[in-house]
C-alpha cells in the first residue's frame, strides 16, 4: 500500500494511496483488505486532512533515552501513558493556536503508530500485525499548566495541540529512523527511533493489556531530546526518515 492519506475534494472526503502528485482512491475499507482504483486523480485542488479519525489518542512519556537524560529523570520501568482529546488533532498545513501566550508552550516531535485492527491482550509479536502504519506527529504542550497539575491531559489537549500526518506509511520499519524537528529552518531535535526505550510493538502490546485499541486509534510514541518553546509566527517541521514531512505554522 505504501503512503495513504485522507483528502477532501469537491465536497467529498476519501482515503487514497499517494504516488507523487496522483491519488488512487480507496475502493473499500481502509482497515479491512483495502484495494485502490487503478485510474489516478490529480492531487491538485484537494485538501489534506488528518489521515485517520481516532476514538482516542494515547501518548507515551519519557520513551527516549536521550530525552530522559536531558530531563534528569530515571528511565521508566514500564510505559507511562495518558490520553489527549481527539479534538486536539490538526492536519498538515494547519495553524497551531497558543491559548495562553503568557505560558510556556513547547514543541515535541513524535513518531505516531496507527492501529489497523481491534486489539486486546496481544503479545509484542502479535501487536506488530495490528499496526496499519506510521505517521509524523507533535505533542504540543503547555508547560505552565503541565507543571502545575498532576494530570497532563489539559496541558496537552487544547485544540490544534496534536498535529498529525500528512500520510500513513504502511511499509516502513520503525526500528532505526532519523527523527528531527526544524523550527524556522533551524534544527532543534535530532535523534533516532533506536533511542526508544519501549519499541512500537511493545507499546501496542502493553496498552492492549489495559484497554482495547480500535482501528484508527493512534499512539504517540514519545519525543527525543531537544524540546523547545514555540512562538507566534513559527514554522515547525517534523521530518522522520521515510515519512512525508509534517509542516505547521504557529498562529
Amino acid at each position: 500500500m505504501a503512503a495513504i492519506g485522507r483528502f477532501q475534494k469537491n465536497g467529498e472526503i476519501f482515503h487514497a494511496k499517494v504516488v507523487e502528485d496522483s491519488l488512487y482512491r480507496l475502493r473499500d475499507d481502509l482497515f479491512g483488505s483495502p484495494s485502490f482504483e487503478k485510474k489516478p486523480i490529480s492531487r491538485k485542488g484537494s485538501k489534506t486532512l488528518v489521515p485517520v479519525t481516532p476514538s482516542k489518542i494515547i501518548c507515551v512519556g519519557l520513551n527516549y533515552a536521550d530525552h530522559a537524560r536531558e530531563t534528569g529523570k530515571e528511565l521508566p520501568k514500564e510505559p507511562l501513558i495518558w490520553f489527549k482529546a481527539p479534538t486536539s488533532l490538526l492536519a498538515d498545513g494547519g495553524k497551531i493556536e497558543i491559548p495562553f501566550p503568557q505560558h510556556r508552550t513547547d514543541f515535541e516531535a513524535e513518531l505516531c503508530i496507527v492501529i489497523g485492527r481491534k486489539t486486546r491482550n496481544v503479545s509484542p509479536t502479535q501487536a506488530a500485525r495490528c499496526i496499519l502504519g506510521y505517521t509524523a506527529s507533535q505533542d504540543i504542550s503547555d508547560r505552565t499548566i503541565q507543571r502545575a497539575e498532576s494530570q497532563w491531559a489539559r496541558a496537552k489537549s487544547f485544540d490544534t495541540f496534536t498535529p498529525l500526518g500528512p500520510f500513513i506509511e504502511t511499509q516502513i520499519d520503525p526500528a532505526n529512523l532519523t527523527i528531527q524537528l526544524f523550527q524556522n529552518g533551524q534544527l532543534r531535535q535530532n535523534s533516532n527511533t533506536s533511542q526508544m526505550i519501549f519499541k512500537p510493538a511493545e507499546l501496542v502490546s502493553f496498552i492492549s493489556t489495559n484497554l482495547t485499541l480500535l482501528p484508527g486509534d493512534v499512539i504517540l510514541t514519545g519525543t527525543p531530546s531537544g524540546i523547545g518553546q514555540i512562538q507566534s509566527g513559527d514554522k515547525l517541521e517534523v521530518r522522520i526518515q521515510g515519512i512525508a514531512p509534517l509542516v505547521n505554522q504557529v498562529k
